[in-house]
């Protein structure tokens, strides 16, 4: 058993190991075994962490850039380390007008030419022109080797050190550690990279975070200090002055999870869809931006930040109470039917498919037929095209699709178990508290727009008589073989039969439904001209609100569903079960994560749940995920005690030297 002291020590000096929960070991209950570190070790470990740390005292600047203001006299800056992002610092710097120079272990000396810098291969060259500046541009894991090696006698006595780790409290520790007393210190951290200046189209707005760890009194080292935060002040960055206690805090929450999620993504190899949501598609970009990263920069993070192995221990629990959640539902839900002989009345996990045909297709875009949009059915809604709509469930988002059609001409009627009355006449709508009144209006279309758990019911309880023979029923529903195969079970074979899947909602589709996907199968529509053009002139009222407009079958849209749509919903409800917060540091994938939580926290656990139980892929993708996400810990926690065992055979080698002489 490693100690838990050594843990500590090995998070500041590279020189011991952690105890571990194991990571093949998903543990049930929120509390955990002997052999864990749980947050109370942690916190008798480090009496500074808390599980909801207390606002920094920070400083916030918004600066605007500054492009008329008086010029910033030059410094000599001399960056350590001239790899990807040393060369995106160096490419600002000399465009500010800043005489650059430049070492890395990697001949970059091309790059030097191209981008203006003086480029030396030999570090005592490089001190003997006496920069101004050092800025350490090295990778976490290689800062402490980088330090002992520089000739720091080459300097000038007050040289102002400044490194921009992702990690702050093990670099001041470092450079306290190692730099001459007279040096200067100023631990900082740009929140962003390449990639998130790109789609930024700049620096501006993005957060810079910085701590004054140690800089002389007289006015010059004060002066030289301003004057290099200036760099990132004139280009628009948030200026947040915090300690590097607040920022690892802070950190271990916004940055290593948002890192953890985006390699987790990343190992599912998720791939855009015809049917891709807003909240998949912000997942996609953030696994794409986070696997643009080393894994030497995540491990760095891990390790090097004594916050990061209680965040990803709460990751884990908050993942298993998910599963747990999941699981004694369905348990319940087999249970009940065993008890009242319903089992083959109920679909839990339908075995197979009325088309079979479908899954063999090609699971590209080429399976996503997009719908013509014809003007002369869809120019206007006219006598001919208007049609008269029956919603039942008239809760929000039935409220939400009425009011659209109502703005289109169409006349609208609803039922719902609660009392929308007050609702639906400010809306245009007619509400009927009585289904067999509704249906004798003989509407053309019977819109359900119930939970998943409970359209079965709903539909069973449907008076048809009182309907025409040759009514069109359409489900909305975020799953699809289910409500095929309940339709074609339960409605007379003269009614039409359309499957639909909205892809957004009251909260994406409140600024209209432009480019947002509809999704649908023509399951059993008529042949004859009358019913073709009702089934059009009811998809029209979505293409002609710019919607793209997909035809696929219900198979292949269960497919596509469960890696995007349930891998979206499981990741936001995990999310959830964390309880993030806003920090004064978020990066632009954290702040997606919060906004994927707000998005998702909205739905009711019953879709998800629907979401899980009604889509036969659905147990596959949580599986994958869960397997992942072992897979990420084993990564971590064997690089850790391979760390750990080489630091052993370090420290043991002399005494083993002796013993063999002696």
């Amino acid at each position: 058993m490693i100690s838990q002291s050594h843990f500590h020590h090995l998070l500041l000096s590279q020189s011991s190991s952690s105890s571990f929960f194991l990571p093949n070991l998903i543990t049930p209950k929120p509390t955990l075994s002997s052999s864990s570190i749980s947050f109370h070790s942690l916190s008798s470990m480090f009496p500074s962490l808390s599980l909801r740390p207390p606002k920094p005292t920070a400083v916030v600047t918004d600066n605007n850039p500054l492009p008329n203001s008086d010029p910033i006299p030059p410094l000599r800056i001399a960056i350590i380390g001239f790899g990807n992002y040393g060369q995106f610092l160096a490419e600002t710097l000399i465009s500010q007008g800043h005489i650059l120079f430049a070492h890395s272990r990697s001949d970059h000396s091309s790059a030097a030419r191209r981008l203006g810098v003086s480029y030396f291969a030999d570090l005592h060259d490089l001190c003997e022109r006496h920069p101004d500046v050092v800025l350490l541009c090295t990778s976490i894991l290689s800062i402490e080797n980088v330090l002992k090696t520089l000739p720091f006698q080459r300097l000038r006595r007050n040289t102002l050190f400044v490194d921009v780790l992702s990690v702050k409290e093990f670099a001041k520790t470092l450079l306290l550690q190692y730099l001459p007393e007279d040096f200067d210190i100023l631990c900082t951290h740009p929140m962003f990279g390449p990639q998130s200046v790109n789609s930024n189209h700049g620096w501006r707005g993005l957060r810079f975070v910085y701590d004054k760890v140690r800089i002389g009194e007289d006015r010059l080292r004060i002066s030289r200090c301003e004057s290099f935060l200036g760099v990132f002040e004139r280009e628009g960055c948030e200026m947040v002055e915090m300690s590097v206690t607040d920022h690892d805090k802070f950190a271990a929450e916004s940055q290593f999870i948002t890192h953890t999620l985006g390699r987790l993504l990343g190992m599912l190899k998720l791939q855009s869809t015809p049917i891709n949501t807003k909240g998949y598609e912000a997942l996609l970009d953030l696994a794409e931006n986070t696997c643009g990263d080393s894994f030497d920069l995540y491990y760095g993070l891990f390790v090097y930040n004594k916050n990061s192995l209680e965040v990803l221990e709460r990751i884990d629990l908050a993942f298993e109470a998910l599963r747990k959640e999941l699981f004694s539902r369905l348990h319940g839900v087999v249970r009940k039917q065993s008890f009242e002989g319903e089992a083959k009345k109920v679909h839990v996990f339908p075995n197979g498919y009325e088309n079979d045909a479908s899954l063999d297709m090609m699971r590209s875009e080429d399976v996503a037929v997009k719908y013509e949009y014809n003007p002369q059915v869809s120019g206007s809604v006219n006598d001919g095209s208007r049609l008269k709509i029956g919603i039942v469930g008239f809760g929000n988002f039935g409220q939400f699709l009425g009011k659209t059609m109502v703005k289109q001409g169409h006349t609208v009627l609803a039922y719902s178990r609660t009392d929308y009355t007050d609702v639906a006449a400010k809306l245009g709508v007619s509400y009927f508290s009585d289904l067999d009144d509704l249906f004798e209006e003989h509407p053309e279309v019977i819109l359900l727009c119930t939970s998943i758990l409970s359209t079965e019911k709903v539909l069973k309880s449907l008076p048809f008589q009182r309907l025409k023979r040759s009514t069109l029923f359409v489900d909305v529903l975020s799953v699809k073989e289910f409500p095929r195969s309940l339709f074609l079970q339960t409605l007379p074979q003269d009614f039409d039969i359309l499957c639909t899947h909205p892809m957004f909602g009251p909260e994406s589709g409140k600024n209209g439904w432009n480019n947002l996907a509809f999704v649908f199968d023509k399951v059993r529509i008529g042949m004859d001209d009358r019913k073709k053009l009702r089934c059009d002139s009811f998809l029209d009222i979505f293409a002609r609100e710019g919607c793209c407009m997909v035809e696929m079958s219900c198979a292949e849209h269960d497919w596509h569903a469960a890696g995007s749509q349930f891998i979206t919903h499981t990741v936001g409800r995990l999310l959830e079960k964390l309880s993030l917060e806003s920090t004064p540091i978020d990066t632009k994938g954290y702040e997606t994560l919060l906004k994927l939580v707000e998005n998702t926290a909205g739905d009711s656990f019953d879709l998800y749940y629907g979401l899980f139980l009604y889509n036969p892929n659905a147990m596959e993708q949580l599986e994958r995920f869960h397997v992942a996400f072992e897979s990420l810990k084993k990564q971590l926690f064997g690089r850790l005690h391979s760390q750990h065992s080489h630091e052993l055979a370090k420290s043991s080698s002399p005494k083993t030297t002796k013993l063999l002489t002696s």
